[in-house]
């Protein structure tokens, strides 16, 4: 059976777990920056398709796998990915659901710290020979402690989940939104409360989007939304780009309406450097936090990812389910 990768070979081939050597498997391996239709059209007999989380893998993608089985995204999302286009010729599609919750869920709250305690400004500022003029700066500035913050997860799934466990020893006051409340059990074990989203964005210190791309979801970071938040709030982002409207949120930021970004994922991705929250003006910059999209990036999360993945080869070369279908079949 035929694999072909949507990936590099030396990431496959450094996480690559031990089953695999037993597996009749043929990998076929197409870098992201190649043409990906003509890796298809090369290769009409893969029967399972790995794909990078960014990837976009469209019905005129799969028309040129005629035999195609499974669709897996590397990573957790899965919003590239034509689901229903998969349904219809009964593909499945998968995910690594919960693989790399520890290792956003850490990033995230570097995020939050870095943001809140002069990270990046704060290291410039020792390298230009600066240091004494920004820590007075800092000391009369009423300077934010995490521990102190009211932060709210949008989102409650595997990543938010571990933000709360990350979060309860510094003591902040933990909030949640999610389409569906949790159980009073489930609520008290985190130690969070349910908040309707806009209520979340108006309590809250800190906003940390943790939930998938749909159409529900897409742009929900709006001018509405924005309007509701503390001038003073902290918008955190390790799920998405396509969840913010970028000019509203730059407006936000520039108009003193928003107190700071702390930013892994925006979209488009690979990200311009003239991007409306990146090319911001001079005055709001050491407002802005970025991160190349590493959240997930870890050498236990690729490991956990991988073995995901090739199990759910294994399965469908057994004839069987794979794991953490999400194209409803």
């Amino acid at each position: 059976m035929k694999v072909l990768i949507f990936g590099s070979y030396s990431r496959y081939q450094a996480y690559l777990p031990d089953f695999v050597a037993s597996l009749p498997l043929e990998a076929v391996y197409c870098p992201i920056d190649q043409p990906l239709h003509q890796a298809a059209a090369d290769n009409p007999d893969a029967e399972i398709l790995f794909a990078d989380a960014i990837t976009p893998v469209d019905q005129p993608l799969m028309e040129l796998l005629p035999r195609l089985k499974l669709i897996h995204s590397e990573g957790v999302a899965y919003n590239r990915i034509d689901l229903e286009a998969a349904r219809q010729r009964g593909i499945f599609v998968c995910n690594n659901k919960g693989c790399n919750a520890a290792s956003v869920a850490e990033h995230t709250v570097m995020l939050m710290l870095m943001a809140l305690r002069h990270g990046v400004s704060g290291h410039r500022a020792v390298l230009e020979g600066r240091q004494m003029a920004m820590k007075e700066a800092v000391m009369a500035s009423d300077s934010p402690e995490l521990g102190l913050q009211t932060v709210g997860l949008v989102g409650f799934g595997d990543i938010a989940q571990a933000v709360a466990r990350r979060l309860a020893p510094f003591g902040c006051p933990l909030y949640y939104y999610a389409p569906h409340r949790r159980p009073p059990e489930v609520e008290a074990d985190f130690g969070v409360t349910y908040l309707p989203l806009e209520e979340l964005a108006a309590r809250c210190d800190i906003l940390s989007l943790h939930c998938a791309v749909t159409d529900q979801t897409r742009g929900m970071v709006n001018s509405g939304l924005l309007s509701r938040m503390k001038p003073t709030a902290l918008l955190v982002n390790t799920a998405r780009g396509e969840l913010l409207d970028n000019e509203a949120v730059r407006r936000a930021l520039v108009g003193g309406k928003l107190g700071g970004i702390a930013m892994d994922t925006l979209a488009p991705e690979p990200t311009p450097a003239d991007h409306p929250l990146v090319d911001l003006p001079p005055q709001v910059r050491d407002r802005a936090i970025y991160s190349p999209h590493l959240g997930g990036i870890t050498g236990g999360s690729f490991r956990r990812t991988h073995a995901n993945m090739w199990n759910s080869a294994r399965l469908v070369l057994e004839g069987k389910r794979p794991n953490f279908v999400v194209n409803g079949l």
